[in-house]
């Protein structure tokens, strides 16, 4: 026999609500690997609603590469009320982290240069097969992020 608070758990009373599972949330699936096949269209409109996301959650954005120099790290995450300001946190593994406040302008900008890089262009930036993987972009939650 069921108890009244197990007949409850069964009927989904004290699970967290679907809407707050991590793969149903607005920004889980922003992330996107570089290079990858969209047009630039399609990569404007990932940057916007990026931001839109980064504006509004408990969020930020990461851009990992690696070179044959090493792995490289840029963070942004909102530093005001009305996202017009962000956070830049930048790590090299030569010049360790760097931080800086740089306009949601800026961020954009960066965003859709480092998301619409060809096949060829990450090559050459990362010395023509030194690094097998590649780059990456994900948004997660800000305590998640790495910090320095």
């Amino acid at each position: 026999m069921h108890s009244e608070r197990q007949h409850q758990r069964d009927r989904g009373i004290d699970r967290v609500p679907a809407h707050l599972h991590a793969s149903r949330l607005p920004w889980s699936d922003l992330r996107l690997s570089v290079p990858n096949t969209r047009n630039s269209e399609a990569i404007v409109s990932f940057v916007e609603c990026t931001l839109v996301e980064l504006t509004h959650e408990d969020v930020g954005a990461e851009y990992i590469s690696s070179n044959v120099w090493g792995m490289k790290r840029t963070q942004f995450i909102v530093a005001d009320d009305v996202g017009e300001q962000f956070q830049k946190r930048h790590y090299g593994d030569r010049l360790g982290w760097h931080e800086s406040t740089v306009p949601r302008r800026t961020v954009r900008d960066e965003l859709i240069t480092h998301l619409t890089r060809s096949p060829s262009a990450s090559a050459d930036q990362s010395g023509e097969g030194a690094a097998s993987e590649p780059d990456t972009f994900v948004v997660k939650p800000v305590r998640e992020l790495r910090t320095p």
